[in-house]
């Protein structure tokens, strides 16, 4: 059995900005690498058993598995099968820039979001078939896999067998955990983002001292 914790990237500047990020090397925002490390006390504090630490090995993954790696004592291995969709020539646009540049590619994915490929990069089934390619390279055991929105829900969607685009309509907060059984296909969480919460409370009861 196979138990995977799929661990969106923690907050990018481009993130705020709501700019495509693609396969472009985008790091973390300051507030990015606090809600990493108070991801990773969090993990520390589960004493759960992890049996392996992967990253994708964009920049923004990997500085979000590396407190993880730190705290859990794992060793970190990156892999592009991992990396969030390749938006091609939408990296770096905002949404209302790419509609502007691209009408013929937003029209076409409003009709087939999975299968239609960004201009000059992937389609969201490519994405789910390196990920698929990747999960069948991992051995049982608890994992942990830091990536990306994008891959987070293609596997929501592999997992719930989920039709037409209600893929697309899942909220995957920066450094939330999703949790999925495999071979059995079982979803125990999605998008838990407690140790954020627990910090927005802290911080709420700071300010009023």
């Amino acid at each position: 059995m196979k138990e995977l914790w799929l661990i969106r990237h923690g907050e990018t500047e481009w993130n705020v900005k709501k700019r495509f990020q693609g396969h472009l090397d985008v790091p973390l925002s300051p507030a990015g690498i606090g809600q990493a490390f108070r991801l990773a006390q969090r993990l520390a504090r589960s004493q759960l058993p992890f049996h392996g630490l992967f990253a994708s090995d964009l920049r923004r993954a990997r500085e979000t598995a590396e407190p993880l790696a730190a705290v859990l004592g794992l060793p970190l291995e990156t892999t592009p099968l991992l990396r969030e969709i390749d938006v091609g020539a939408l990296a770096g646009l905002s949404r209302e820039e790419a509609e502007a540049r691209y009408p013929e590619f937003i029209r076409a994915a409003q009709r087939d979001p999975w299968h239609t490929p960004r201009p000059g990069g992937e389609s969201m089934a490519d994405l789910a078939r390196r990920l698929e390619a990747f999960l069948e390279t991992l051995p049982a055991g608890r994992h942990l896999l830091v990536t990306h929105g994008g891959v987070i829900r293609a596997a929501l969607k592999m997992a719930l067998d989920l039709e037409g685009d209600a893929w697309r309509r899942f909220h995957i907060p920066n450094t939330s955990i999703t949790r999925i059984l495999l071979p059995e296909r079982e979803v125990l969480a999605v998008s838990d983002s407690a140790h954020l919460e627990t910090w927005a409370d802290w911080l709420s009861d700071e300010s009023v001292k």
